[in-house]
């Protein structure tokens, strides 16, 4: 005896005036990448300017593919990405080159942050997904929310064109407490 799948008459009406959200650039003096940044956003090449200006709205997602291009841990490094594998891997943890970059991000509800959701292929074995939250706060203006209230307090940076998400420290955020320490993981490069 077959089994018929299929939607109940008028199950697909509710997504008949679905469409697209958008995701606007807007201009520079809008842009909290570029307020950070300062007079060093111009230094960066439109492309990468465009993609930091756009404004993600509540419901859209921006996706862009590209590949890793370089990566390099230190052991101290590598030990602590094992480690956080107890809090869901938010940290790379293998230094593959050429092989395949996704990024996809999206507004958080109250439209301060933005959820991103990075994939990077692998040499051997299923691709690494990361999933991080950066929010427009704490002392350098910037952080990145890896999960359980670990995070990284990032600075941008500009080098030859390249925007650079330079950590600043990690913290712990308990309840009301944060607890930061003196050192961060390294740097990450967009262009």
């Amino acid at each position: 005896m077959g089994v018929a799948i299929g939607y109940a008459p008028g199950a697909l009406a509710r997504y008949a005036d679905w469409h697209r959200v958008g995701a606007p650039c807007r201009d520079d003096a809008e842009s909290p990448f570029a307020g950070l940044l300062g007079e060093r956003w111009l230094f960066l090449p439109p492309a990468t300017r465009r993609r930091f200006l756009r404004k993600i709205e509540a419901g859209a997602c921006v996706s862009y593919l590209g590949e890793v291009a370089e990566c390099r841990i230190s052991r101290a490094g590598w030990l602590l990405a094992q480690g956080a594998r107890l809090i869901g891997a938010p940290l790379p943890l293998g230094t593959d080159i050429g092989v395949s970059a996704s990024v996809s991000v999206t507004a958080d509800a109250d439209g301060q942050g933005q959820y991103w959701t990075r994939q990077y292929g692998r040499a051997q074995g299923f691709p690494q997904v990361i999933h991080s939250a950066k929010r427009f706060a704490g002392p350098t203006g910037i952080e990145e929310y890896l999960g359980l209230g670990v995070g990284i307090a990032l600075r941008l940076e500009e080098a030859g064109g390249a925007l650079l998400f330079v950590s600043d420290h990690y913290f712990l955020k308990l309840g009301g407490l944060v607890f930061r320490a003196m050192y961060g993981p390294g740097e990450a490069v967009e262009e």
